[in-house]
């Protein structure tokens, strides 16, 4: 399929309703694929309206001024509740977060536990957890951030948070039938696009792209929209209730959709366990832990579930505002 950048009207910045915010126009496109992974099927065309959405996602100090402004704890700093995990092990009552600490070789690829560690008191201030820092990361993402988290500091800075739907509109720049947001080589030229993961996954980083974990967030070139890491980095939250599939395309023209919302709360819980009834919102762009090998979600239509009460040191967020531009 040929690509083509299509041309798009945005406001002067001087017009955003915040500081740091481009203009996204409106408009029609194909979302999803039938190339990759199921989850992702099938692709159907949707409508979204313009809104704006920030340029980069959320970094550690613009997250710091929230908290030294509201005095937000966020939920993996908080002890969980016994009664709201019946069954679970006592090692996993206590404040922790979802840290990437890659093993000494290779392992079964079907185990995510050879990579994933609860580490205890991991958290935004200290990613990799006691004794680690963000004392010279103020321009990385923000990460370990439930939804709650992402809800809040949204609500405080008169924002929200991009639908599945708006931010694949977002991430494509315009660019209608591509692979990747930027054409379809992932590294044309051998010029590495974002920040992903070279070598073989999850032992062997070879950070050919120049970073082995997070990156300041204006490390690669932006996409048509002027949007910076909307692949790779950190995954990043949308406002959408997860399903399994997308719904099935109508061959009308008059039934293509206008601003979706995704499914209903009640279809986003993991049927493989009903024990513990979890929703689960989509993320979306990828991350630093995306390998050819592993994980092939470097792409605008790549999508996965994420429990609301799950945070991660490879998952933060950017927000939008839904309003027209001033005349």
């Amino acid at each position: 399929m040929t690509t083509e950048t299509l041309p798009a009207s945005i406001p002067a910045a001087a017009a955003a309703p915040h500081p740091g915010m481009l203009w996204i126009p409106g408009g029609t496109f194909r979302m999803g694929s039938d190339h990759h992974y199921p989850e992702e099927k099938p692709a159907h065309r949707v409508t979204v309206d313009g809104f704006w959405m920030d340029a980069t996602p959320v970094t550690n100090a613009q997250f710091r001024a929230f908290v030294e402004a509201t005095g937000h704890v966020t939920f993996c700093e908080i002890a969980p509740d016994p009664k709201d995990y019946p069954g679970a092990l006592p090692e996993m009552l206590k404040a922790a977060s979802s840290v990437f600490v890659p093993p000494p070789g290779r392992v079964s690829l079907r185990d995510h536990f050879q990579w994933w560690q609860f580490v205890a008191d991991a958290n935004w201030r200290q990613p990799q957890g006691v004794g680690s820092s963000i004392a010279d990361k103020d321009d990385h993402p923000v990460v370990h951030l439930a939804w709650s988290d992402v809800e809040a500091y949204a609500k405080w800075a008169g924002k929200d948070i991009a639908t599945e739907a708006e931010w694949e509109f977002a991430a494509r720049g315009g660019l209608e039938g591509a692979e990747y947001a930027w054409g379809s080589e992932l590294v044309p030229g051998g010029v590495h696009q974002a920040n992903t993961f070279q070598g073989e996954f999850p032992w062997q980083n070879l950070a050919e792209d120049g970073f082995a974990g997070t990156s300041p967030v204006r490390s690669f070139a932006p996409n048509a929209y002027g949007l910076f890491d909307m692949i790779g980095n950190v995954w990043e939250w949308t406002q959408t209730w997860y399903a399994p599939r997308h719904p099935d395309e109508k061959l009308k023209a008059c039934c293509i959709p206008v601003n979706p919302r995704g499914a209903a709360k009640e279809q986003s819980f993991d049927p493989q366990m009903p024990q513990l009834p979890i929703a689960r919102k989509v993320m979306k762009g990828g991350s630093h832990l995306c390998a050819p090998n592993y994980c092939r979600r470097y792409r605008p239509a790549a999508r996965m579930p994420q429990p609301i009460d799950t945070s991660t040191s490879h998952l933060g967020f950017r927000c939008i505002v839904r309003r027209e531009p001033e005349a």
